[in-house]
């Protein structure tokens, strides 16, 4: 589908833009994650708790540049879905910068690491961009560098959401709202489908299921950290047995295999709760 919101005139300028700037879809990316990787350090080691309206801005900033780097390949098949996990992952870091220590080397490795994920993360929704044109060898390396990144930014932001002890309305509001994207971008990488709504019922359902477990987590007796690497281990296991079904190799052993990273996290969460 094409850029329906932007018109001829808003094209050719995008491109002429870009021609002029003279530089490759890589340096374009790399450039990207330097600028935004700055950002962040900046915004947090100097704004304090005040960044925290500079990690919104950069959330969509992530996209917006992200935009520009794939243009080429977006603009005759555009996939919204592509923007989902880099806006949430930018989110994710910037809201648990506030959670971590402000020591100037943590704020490096933050930010060092953030710009690595970055990196591979757009690196692989360029490979998804490619690949709902052709065939591209690198799929399934992306599809695991894009699930690692989304476990990743799924544990801090459930942290973030729990660390707000709020009452289990608000908690399980602010987990849906990045849940179902997260969930919705997680089915879609292995559909490649084009619109949204080919994906909406599995999207919903397995919300539904993950929010069920947030719910029962809410009354449990812990630390918000234990509690959100097991809400993590749920994501994982969710969308694990989905994405094998989808490839279709729901086998035995693959069942067990995310049974027993459930029961492990679960086994974590009894021993080290406070009872």
């Amino acid at each position: 589908m094409k850029f329906k919101f932007l018109n001829r005139q808003a094209n050719k300028i995008i491109l002429t833009i870009l021609r002029k700037l003279n530089i490759n879809k890589r340096q374009r990316l790399v450039t990207a994650v330097l600028l935004l990787s700055l950002s962040l350090f900046i915004s947090e080691y100097f704004l304090g708790k005040s960044g925290i309206f500079m990690v919104f801005l950069l959330s969509f900033m992530t996209c917006f540049f992200l935009f520009l780097a794939l243009y080429e390949d977006l603009k005759e098949n555009f996939y919204p879905q592509v923007f989902i996990l880099p806006f949430f992952y930018s989110l994710a870091f910037g809201l648990f910068y506030l959670l971590v220590p402000a020591r100037l080397l943590t704020r490096i490795m933050m930010s060092s690491l953030y710009g690595i994920g970055l990196y591979s993360l757009f690196l692989s929704n360029n490979i998804f961009t490619v690949s709902s044109i052709r065939t591209i060898a690198l799929l399934s390396s992306a599809r695991t560098v894009s699930l690692t990144l989304t476990l990743l930014s799924y544990f801090f932001l459930t942290n973030v959401a729990y660390s707000l002890h709020t009452n289990i309305l608000v908690t399980n509001l602010l987990i849906f709202i990045y849940t179902f994207p997260i969930t919705l971008y997680s089915v879609w990488i292995y559909t490649l489908e084009r619109d949204l709504k080919a994906n909406l019922i599995w999207s919903v359902s397995l919300t539904a299921l993950i929010l069920e477990a947030s719910t029962l987590l809410w009354f449990w007796p812990s630390t918000p950290t234990l509690i959100s690497l097991f809400l993590t281990g749920v994501f994982y296991t969710v969308i694990g047995l989905s994405q094998a079904w989808f490839e279709k190799r729901l086998f035995r052993g693959v069942i067990f295999e995310y049974f027993w990273v459930a029961a492990l996290t679960f086994i974590v969460l009894l021993f080290f709760t406070t009872w």
